[in-house]
């Protein structure tokens, strides 16, 4: 009896027959020059497509030197050029007069960009490369409330980057130690008082060095060479941060049972979403998942508040 599939033919095994010699095309690699598209020969062409590129690359170029008013033209030609269909290039195109405008101190029309961003947003990764962008134009012009959401929105949508937690903690300490910076805001601090006073401040600044820390020391088990140093580095600096915030010990192990519930190996793989659609994405609000718990908790009617000198870290 055989078995499904066991038998071959031998005609597998056959010498296959001489089928003359097959002309092979030749290939040659093109080879381009140093900043070619800066050069005025590189829009001879009637290529949408690369004139869509030269424009860019002028943009890219133009930014990264500094020069954003040149930037900002490169990118507002590159846009003539791009199909309806080319989203993905929209949109970085987009971002970057985004940030140009930023850098050019025109906040009405980095505002507007992040607007029309925002109606576009479809996955996962729009949405995470949009907040990114967000933090970077508000904490330029000193926008307090927004940033802090927008870092907020990165903690709940990428739950296990500690980049964010981190950097999110050291915003809650620049304020925390600068009051003049909350008195400057006029209206706006005066419609968060709440939630921008010293203790809320001083209680998330700790909730984020201690996610961090947890979240760095999980990755280190994965890691050696640069990255792990880098990344102890980074752990020392939360540990810095918590030893000048000196919360007392109660504090530090409440803080530290509610903010790691979700820090197993499971959990983490099944929140993995890059990419995914966000209809598709239930997100819970940094207030739902962490810190209703923590103002739950009681930790704010202790006495584990203790004012930070001011000594910058």
């Amino acid at each position: 009896m055989e078995l499904f599939g066991s038998h071959l033919d031998d005609s597998v095994f056959s010498e296959a027959k001489d089928r003359g010699s097959v002309c092979v095309p030749s290939y040659n690699a093109k080879s381009c020059e140093p900043e070619w598209f800066c050069q005025g020969a590189a829009l001879d062409t009637e290529d949408s497509l690369e004139k869509q590129k030269v424009f860019k690359f002028r943009g890219d170029l133009a930014t990264r030197q500094g020069k954003y008013q040149a930037a900002l033209d490169a990118y507002s030609s590159c846009l003539e050029w791009i199909s309806d269909n080319n989203l993905s290039i929209k949109r970085d195109i987009l971002e970057g007069m985004a940030r140009c405008y930023t850098r050019l101190d025109q906040r009405d029309r980095a505002m507007g960009l992040l607007d029309l961003l925002s109606k576009e947003a479809s996955n996962t990764c729009h949405l995470t490369s949009l907040l990114l962008l967000k933090v970077s134009v508000y904490q330029h012009f000193g926008v307090i409330g927004p940033w802090m959401s927008s870092l907020q929105e990165l903690c709940s949508l990428l739950p296990f980057n500690p980049w964010n937690w981190c950097n999110l903690g050291k915003m809650c300490l620049q304020l925390l130690e600068d009051s003049t910076t909350l008195n400057k805001k006029g209206k706006e601090a005066e419609e968060q008082q709440e939630e921008l006073s010293e203790e809320r401040l001083w209680l998330k600044a700790c909730l984020c060095f201690i996610r961090t820390r947890l979240l760095l020391r999980i990755l280190q088990q994965q890691q050696s060479s640069f990255v792990l140093r880098h990344n102890q580095n980074v752990v020392q600096i939360a540990e810095d941060a918590l030893g000048h915030l000196n919360p007392d010990q109660a504090t530090l192990l409440t803080l530290t049972e509610v903010i790691s519930e979700d820090l197993n190996p499971e959990k983490m793989k099944e929140d993995y979403q890059d990419g995914m659609s966000l209809s598709s994405v239930c997100l819970q609000s940094f207030e739902e998942r962490w810190w209703n718990k923590i103002l739950l908790s009681g930790v704010l009617e202790t006495d584990g508040y203790h004012r930070p000198s001011g000594t910058k870290l």
